[in-house]
């Protein structure tokens, strides 16, 4: 009997990879995307976007205008190199300030996922850090330029504060499903070792390609704000 073929799951390409790995059915949400926004937002939380949306910003021509592809270069230089240190191109320092070490293990060394968790974690944070920032460039940018833009760009702000620490708590789940993933990979690895002519951990490639591609998705996530930023630039 042939097994029931899986339905394929559309949503973002990061929950499409974590499902995959873990060769698991995840079902398609039913909700509409402002019912679970709903969900994650709290009454304060409400207030607050009431109020920007309410809010009446001043007329009037602005004294300075920065051009819109200025602040596109800006972001296309942020997003190559948050890219270029997932491709392990200048990895990340760890707090103590020592560079992770997962990138480069040696071969005749047991691999250990705390390693690349280790640097799962500190990639997260650089781009965490470097979004915050460069929305903040860019609201800055729409807000000296008109004043309904002016409004978009306080209505961004409070939803990154109030998404915010919902946006961590699910990110942060992704290094323990990588982890998972790991094991799987280091049992099946074992499973099929036939004799020691085999390559050494040779396994290990194919879990670093899977959590480049998954922390790439995670950056594309992470930059939908910019985008939308952006394209209000664009457009203004």
């Amino acid at each position: 009997m042939l097994a029931p073929q899986r339905l394929a799951l559309s949503g973002p390409t990061l929950v499409r990879l974590l499902a995959r790995f873990g060769d698991a059915e995840v079902p398609e949400s039913r909700q509409s995307i402002s019912d679970q926004l709903s969900q994650w937002l709290g009454w304060t939380d409400a207030i607050a976007l009431s109020t920007a949306l309410s809010v009446q910003t001043p007329g009037g021509e602005p004294a300075t205008r920065v051009g819109a592809s200025s602040e596109q270069s800006q972001s296309e230089r942020v997003r190559a190199a948050l890219r270029k240190a997932i491709a392990g191109e200048g990895a990340p320092a760890r707090r103590d300030g020592r560079r992770t070490q997962a990138a480069s293990q040696p071969a005749d060394v047991e691999p250990d996922f705390a390693d690349f968790r280790q640097r799962y974690l500190a990639l997260q944070q650089a781009m965490e850090t470097d979004v915050a920032t460069l929305r903040a460039r860019l609201r800055a940018a729409l807000a000296a330029r008109a004043p309904a833009l002016a409004r978009l760009a306080t209505v961004d702000a409070v939803m990154e504060q109030a998404l915010g620490a919902r946006e961590r708590s699910l990110l942060a789940g992704v290094p323990a499903l990588l982890g998972a993933h790991f094991e799987r990979q280091r049992a099946a690895a074992a499973a099929q070792c036939t004799g020691e002519s085999a390559a050494p951990h040779a396994w290990l490639a194919g879990f670093r390609k899977d959590m480049q591609s998954v922390l790439l998705a995670e950056l594309e996530i992470r930059f939908q704000p910019v985008e939308g930023l952006l394209a209000a630039l664009r457009t203004s």
